[in-house]
């Protein structure tokens, strides 16, 4: 069975330790390979190499940085194809949602090419009397990320790009459930010429994530999971002097409004709740029910969450796949169950679902769960599959109280014809990204993504401008040359200008 190996210093690299892990297949249960699980000496191999290119690469040019950006962007289309394929076979998304991934992390590399002009610093002219100032901003050395499995592709290149635009080099830990696209995607950072040691590549689990977040050589870290992790990573690496991007967790709601058109907000919201098969922090696993559109649109979610195809990713006309691990499939219907006995009516119960071909497949249909309370721990639990709940009150107001009360503020989406509803909406909310009549809002890439409250652990989201401020330090400097023989009087009071 194949194993997959680190990239380290521009290659693949064998694991120090014989220590692996199986990689699955979650349309049909079996194994596909293993992959290694690093440790302490594997980090400190990739922060060596990454040590030793950051000595040239953050010397290199903008011109130079961009050229591989443009590069390995056109690689990007080009493979998009095999790329999702690949997260197809090991995550168990769409491969059309996988190719949809790649894309929205391909913007990021887009924003990325053209870093010389943001990277610009400012000069003022005479501040002083023959005393100039400017700034300008410098990249950290080696950093790292920690990514999740939902989003192989696409989380990673929300960091990797602007950090290595920006003249660092990049150690970067995926998740071991899915980790081939992390080596697919260095392979092509090689094919667009960017030097050895600046990207690499360390699998593993906790030892890794460990080792990464105490590393001396290592300046920061971003990452990407649930909210308890959020908060290690966050105080572990903090505790050893690095920067952190934390995100965590979310409880995305999608508020609907009498005024709405239902089947257009229904439409979307299935999407948004079952699309890959709800493994997405911006999923919507609550759906608020404003007063008389409840009932509407309840029986519209039920009659769509019935046409959902479930199949294999890779078979055409899937729409939902599998759950990545059989765990995490028996998670979620044991969390169905929960609700019925706590009280919800179970309206669509995706349970048991058998595929055709596929029955050792890690498989579970579309749920949908009316009469949903506050207190119930379907409405709780980040579920992180295809589970939507739906609350029902009676005002907007309501709505926005229920998203402010809960600890999540990822994202939250509204469904309504009304202008000023939407405003106030927008305004009085806690979250940190908001979709009117969109139902997942992910930012482009010259927007900063990140939620509030426990969705972002930390002040640093990630991406856009964001990204460059995290990436980089600023410098500032005053220069004065006066001319020979020109007697300058120093003073041993604080220096003002004059």
């Amino acid at each position: 069975m194949k194993t997959i190996e680190h990239w380290i210093g521009g290659a693949p690299a064998a694991a120090t330790a014989p220590a692996t892990t199986p990689v699955f297949n979650p349309a049909t249960g079996q194994k596909q390979a293993r992959v290694a699980l690093g440790g302490a000496t594997d980090v400190d191999a990739a922060v060596r190499a990454a040590t030793a290119a950051f000595e040239t690469w953050s010397e290199s040019s903008l011109t130079q940085r961009a050229q591989v950006m443009f590069a390995f962007r056109q690689l990007l289309v080009e493979h998009e194809e095999e790329l999702g394929r690949i997260i197809s076979a090991e995550h168990g998304k769409t491969v059309d949602d996988a190719r949809g991934e790649i894309v929205r992390g391909r913007e990021v590399v887009e924003f990325a090419c053209g870093l010389g002009d943001v990277l610009k610093g400012s000069f003022s002219d005479q501040v002083s009397r023959g005393v100039d100032v400017h700034n300008f901003r410098q990249p950290l050395g080696v950093v790292a990320g920690i990514t999740p499995f939902n989003f192989p592709a696409m989380v990673p290149l929300w960091m990797h790009p602007i950090a290595i635009a920006t003249g660092n080099t990049f150690v970067l830990k995926p998740s071991e459930r899915d980790p081939s696209a992390a080596n697919f995607v260095a392979e092509l950072y090689r094919q667009a010429g960017l030097p050895d040691g600046v990207f690499n590549v360390v699998h593993g689990g906790k030892d890794a994530v460990d080792a990464i977040l105490a590393h001396p050589g290592i300046q920061a870290v971003s990452f990407v999971g649930s909210t308890p992790i959020a908060k290690y990573v966050h105080e572990r690496a903090t505790a050893h002097g690095k920067r952190v991007q934390a995100l965590g967790g979310a409880k995305n709601h999608a508020v609907v409004l009498p005024d709405a058109d239902l089947e257009f907000a229904a439409n979307h919201i299935t999407a948004g709740a079952y699309g890959s098969a709800g493994e997405r922090c911006m999923a919507l696993s609550v759906a608020v029910a404003v007063g008389a559109a409840a009932d509407g649109l309840v029986a519209a979610l039920e009659r769509k969450a019935r046409e959902v195809k479930v199949g294999p990713g890779d078979a055409p006309g899937t729409e939902m796949g599998p759950l990545v691990t059989r765990a995490a499939q028996e998670r979620v219907e044991n969390a169905v169950a929960t609700a019925a006995a706590q009280g919800a009516t179970v309206v669509v119960d995706g349970r048991g679902l058998k595929v055709d071909g596929h029955e050792q497949g890690f498989f579970t249909g579309p749920s949908l769960l009316d009469h949903v309370t506050a207190g119930m721990n379907a409405y709780q639990e980040e579920l992180f599959g295809p589970v939507l709940a739906i609350v029902r009150v009676d005002t907007l107001d309501e709505a926005i109280a229920l998203i402010n009360a809960n600890p999540y503020g990822n994202g939250t989406a509204l469904f309504t014809a009304s202008g000023e509803a939407a405003r106030r909406f927008q305004r009085r909310v806690r979250v940190g990204m908001i979709g009117v009549n969109v139902p997942v809002p992910v930012p482009m890439s010259y927007y900063s993504f990140g939620g509030w409250k426990d969705s972002l652990i930390g002040d640093s989201p990630i991406h856009g401008r964001e990204g460059i401020r995290f990436y980089t330090r600023p410098k500032v400097v005053t220069t004065r040359w006066p001319r020979p023989a020109q007697q300058i009087a120093a003073g041993f009071t604080f220096p003002t200008a004059g």
